[in-house]
């Protein structure tokens, strides 16, 4: 009896919304804990500026301070292409599943394609970037937000106002959801 109605359940279109509804949340939830973990502006999770350098405290006795911060930008650059792999290939299962709904299907598909245009934003800012002169540069979108790490020792007041109408004019994003981070 149990098992029917189980059964039932799970064959009808809300049982499928809520496993896809939860697909989502916990991809937004993998994106949301990386970004955290590996680009902690802030700290606020106890790990420092970033907890990407913490294993390489010898990096700087070897006087290669320049291919520290390359490394950095690259292996950031990496984790974001590989939490973003993750969460494309979870949203094509969805897509390409024939137990997924209609509505599934075509929230997948738009949560797919908002994450293209995220990547191509996120390119045309590190390049815009780039050509104001600095040396590196990662950007980070997320939802409603920009994080955007450059390479520099400091940020001069005018540099930070050319890299906020950089992010607002790709995005349209408001500079009050941009963070500026500069990496020495």
């Amino acid at each position: 009896m149990k098992n029917e109605k189980l059964k039932n359940f799970f064959k009808s279109r809300a049982a499928k919304s809520i496993v896809v509804a939860s697909c989502a949340l916990l991809i937004g939830l993998a994106v949301y804990l990386n970004y955290r973990w590996f680009y902690d502006p802030a700290g606020s999770l106890g790990f420092g500026d970033n907890n990407m350098d913490q294993g390489n405290s010898d990096s700087s006795s070897t006087g290669s301070d320049a291919n520290s911060e390359q490394d950095y930008f690259t292996s950031t650059a990496l984790d974001r292409q590989q939490a973003r792999d993750e969460a494309l290939d979870v949203l094509k299962m969805v897509t390409e599943s024939g137990e997924s709904s209609e509505e599934a299907k075509a929230a997948a598909q738009e949560k797919i394609s908002k994450i293209a245009v995220d990547i191509q934003n996120e390119a045309n800012i590190e390049t815009l970037v780039k050509a104001k002169g600095f040396e590196d540069c990662v950007a980070i979108i997320s939802e409603d937000a920009v994080s955007v790490i450059v390479s520099a020792e400091s940020l001069q007041a005018a540099e930070a106002a050319q890299i906020l109408t950089i992010v607002y004019e790709t995005t349209g994003i408001n500079p009050e959801n941009i963070s500026i981070i500069n990496k020495a």
